[in-house]
């Protein structure tokens, strides 16, 4: 069977809340949610919960608001956005490259995730993290921009694929509201979030039974990524005092235009950051016509996928320069980048790797500017509710990655804890990718950067 590129990106904002004098959930005779309301609840056309679960949110948080299918939106906002969300990416990667070994994170799945929740920060909160986010549109307007960025990710696959043998090309977004029965959610900021995200509100017991509702949301997490993320929220992460959690999901599924031929993969060295040597699996792909430049101190190549909307950009820095090129890369510096690709006659050396990485980002979102959302008495969240003061206890981020001669495999998970109180053309270009390299992929049409990583060790 061939290799699948699956790009699952899942966040989970959770908001809990010191106090628990609030309104009385609607439950059984025993305390606990309704029976249907403890199973995994369908969803009608607009993302909604269906049947029962749909007449119960009615009654409490759901908004009126359906998703906007069509924002009114400019190609020169996205593109804005896009780079914002770069820049926010290069910075918190800054942050947490000094740390060991391989790395692998969603920038796409941070903005999205902390963006949900700005719409509900207020006053300094919401200041810092705007600037943290980097963030140069209107607030207004970051919310449709997001709305109008993710209908033009999803809308490239209906685009033709080349002709080439590989697999059917998939990309489905998710967004989803959970919140606790009976409590006071404000309008405006589940009008914001079921405008732009698409995200109904499912109603869930944390008060009478936080462990249901966990099973409940992780069961949604493994449905929308086909099962490739389990048990994101761990036992402890939901409690009594859990108010919210907003979920979101993406699923990517792609091959690579230019397939590696498995029979030509053989053992190589590969240069580590210490200069020992270790032997990988080198991948080989023969004269094809790749994007390629080389700048003072690394080399670059776009491998395309099937899609012809996405691919995979690796830079190679020179021996001994990976920090300086790390040092350097801000979204100019990939603006550069790809403005100076040209099509050469390549034949690529690429190793296969399969690695994950596990980031707490409270530091590196603290050290970007946003430490007062982590403060339970300076966080200002009153954008959400009035009832209780919320703020964030931690933002856990997973991503997984597997590379092969058939294309990528590819994971990640955000979960945001709120309580309260991620040359010459006709002779080929040799490239061998054989030292610590940085990567990211991309969609092609917004700029946008849904992947980024390194690799110091296949």
């Amino acid at each position: 069977m061939k290799k699948l590129m699956k790009f699952l990106m899942l966040l989970s904002v959770i908001l809990t809340s010191a106090c628990t004098a609030i309104e009385e959930p609607i439950v059984d005779e025993q305390g606990y949610p309704s029976e249907d309301d403890q199973t995994y609840p369908s969803e009608d056309d607009q993302g909604y919960p269906g049947g029962d679960e749909q007449m119960i949110v009615n009654d409490y948080a759901k908004s009126s608001l359906n998703k906007d299918s069509s924002p009114d939106i400019s190609l020169e906002q996205i593109q804005t956005l896009a780079k914002d969300n770069t820049n926010f990416a290069l910075s918190f990667y800054d942050n947490i490259r000094q740390e060991e070994g391989n790395i692998i994170f969603s920038p796409i799945s941070l903005s999205l995730a902390l963006s949900m929740a700005l719409a509900g920060a207020e006053t300094s909160t919401e200041e810092a993290m705007l600037e943290t986010l980097r963030f140069s549109l209107p607030e207004d307007e970051i919310y449709p921009t997001f709305n109008a960025l993710m209908l033009a990710i999803e809308g490239s696959q209906e685009k033709p694929m080349k002709e080439a043998e590989g697999d059917e090309f998939q990309l489905n977004i998710a967004n989803s509201i959970w919140g606790q029965a009976g409590y006071d959610f404000n309008d405006a900021f589940l009008d914001i979030l079921a405008r732009n995200y698409g995200a109904g509100m499912y109603l869930v017991d944390y008060i009478g039974n936080p462990e249901n509702a966990r099973q409940l949301i992780n069961d949604w997490v493994e449905e929308e990524t086909q099962e490739k993320i389990k048990d994101l929220i761990p036992q402890g992460a939901i409690n009594t005092l859990t108010r919210m959690v907003l979920a979101n999901a993406i699923y990517f599924n792609a091959s690579w235009q230019y397939p590696f031929n498995e029979n030509n993969t053989k053992k190589a060295p590969f240069t580590t950051l210490d200069g020992s040597q270790i032997d990988v699996d080198m991948m080989s792909l023969s004269g094809e016509n790749l994007a390629y430049t080389k700048g003072d101190n690394f080399q670059a190549v776009n491998i395309p996928y099937l899609s012809s909307d996405f691919s995979m950009v690796v830079i190679l820095p020179d021996q001994g320069s990976l920090q300086d090129v790390e040092e350097s890369l801000d979204s100019e510096k990939i603006t550069s980048i790809l403005n100076d690709f040209m099509s050469q006659k390549v034949t690529l050396k690429m190793p296969k790797f399969n690695y994950e990485s596990t980031i707490d980002a409270n530091n590196p979102l603290a050290a970007l500017g946003m430490s007062n959302a982590f403060n339970p008495e300076l966080a200002d969240f009153s954008g959400i509710t009035e009832e209780e003061k919320l703020f964030i206890s931690d933002v856990l981020h997973k991503a997984t990655i597997t590379v092969d001669e058939e294309g990528t495999e590819a994971a990640a998970a955000t979960a945001i804890v709120m309580r309260a109180t991620s040359i010459d053309p006709n002779e080929p270009i040799e490239l061998t990718i054989d030292r610590p390299f940085i990567y990211f992929i991309q969609h092609i049409p917004t700029g946008s950067v849904l992947f980024l990583g390194r690799v110091v060790q296949p």
